[in-house]
């Protein structure tokens, strides 16, 4: 039997992924002992039902003695977490984190982060529409990809310390990448954020149409806008924070973004229909390339099963 990877982790934010952080850790016996804090009494109380570990009175009684703390709360929070755990992380801890933006979240923490406390920002790219304690689940990090993004510190112990957080996410199921924070910002930038940017530009244009088109949007909605309102039925306090934090990032993709939509747009307009075969044909070779990656699969509705009546 393998020994867990560490022996205390806590968790700050109980959501989606600090509950399935507890799932997972549990189930595949990567931690031996589990404490959480979230800010919401709501969320404490539904935690204590559902979530495995212990619940403390505060993010500080929580991460007390903690190998690896993880924080779990939405980007803009985690410079004034940070701060007030900061006097209570043990000597040679792990101070990670789950934030979709990564150089951001780098420096708030670093800010606050005491000397001698390992700091290695992460980002399980994972997860679903659903939030909430109640919405963790354990194999939500399997063959999924986790990306860290190490400090520029070469010393032994930080080394180690990489290498130990590498191996609590790969006993979760997931695989670990390491890359830049710029160069992480710059890929979810286009891979999640603009994807959810459109999502929720979409459905709120729906909304509006919904009062004209008389109940018709929603009813006759096929596969492709309800894969919308799934993607903008996220979070909306995380993704609030990720485009405040990554907004360089995004506001570059968004005017590439735009510069195409417009090629797409004239085109339509004079009808041109050799550049439209060719961009649609070229995005149907990448979507290829995701399901050959093993990022989805290709069954009917996108490997989602269809609602039954």
């Amino acid at each position: 039997m393998t020994a867990p990877v560490f022996d205390k982790i806590a968790i700050i934010g109980v959501g989606l992924l600090g509950a399935s952080i507890a799932h997972a850790a549990t189930a595949y016996e990567a931690a031996q002992r589990i404490a959480y804090y979230d800010a919401s009494p709501d969320a404490m109380a539904l935690a204590a039902r559902v979530v495995p570990g212990l619940g403390a009175n505060s993010a500080s009684d929580a991460v007390r003695d903690a190998d690896a703390v993880f924080l779990c709360t939405p980007v803009g929070a985690f410079g004034a977490v940070t701060a007030e755990i900061a006097d209570a992380l043990a000597p040679g801890a792990i101070l990670t984190d789950v934030g979709s933006v990564k150089a951001r979240a780098a420096s708030d923490m670093a800010a606050a982060c005491p000397n001698g406390v390992h700091l290695i920002p992460g980002h399980p790219v994972a997860g679903t529409e659903q939030s909430g304690p109640d919405a963790g689940f354990a194999s939500l990090f399997q063959n999924a990809w986790h990306i860290l993004t190490p400090l520029e510190d070469e010393s032994e112990d930080y080394r180690d310390a990489v290498g130990q957080l590498t191996a609590f996410w790969e006993t979760l199921g997931a695989k670990v990448e390491t890359m830049s924070t710029r160069r992480h910002d710059r890929v979810l930038a286009i891979t999640s954020h603009l994807p959810h940017l459109i999502a929720f530009n979409i459905v709120s244009t729906a909304y509006d149409m919904e009062t004209v088109e008389e109940g018709e949007v929603v009813k006759y909605s096929a596969g492709g806008f309800r894969d919308f309102t799934r993607i903008a039925a996220s979070d909306p306090t995380m993704w609030r924070d990720v485009f405040l934090t990554n907004k360089d990032a995004v506001l570059e993709t968004l005017g590439r973004f735009s510069e195409d939509l417009a090629a797409l747009q004239r085109a339509i307009r004079w009808g041109d229909g050799d550049t439209l075969m060719q961009e649609f044909t070229r995005a149907r070779g990448i979507r290829k390339a995701i399901i050959d990656a093993g990022q989805d699969t290709d069954e009917v509705d996108f490997g989602r099963r269809p609602i039954e009546d």
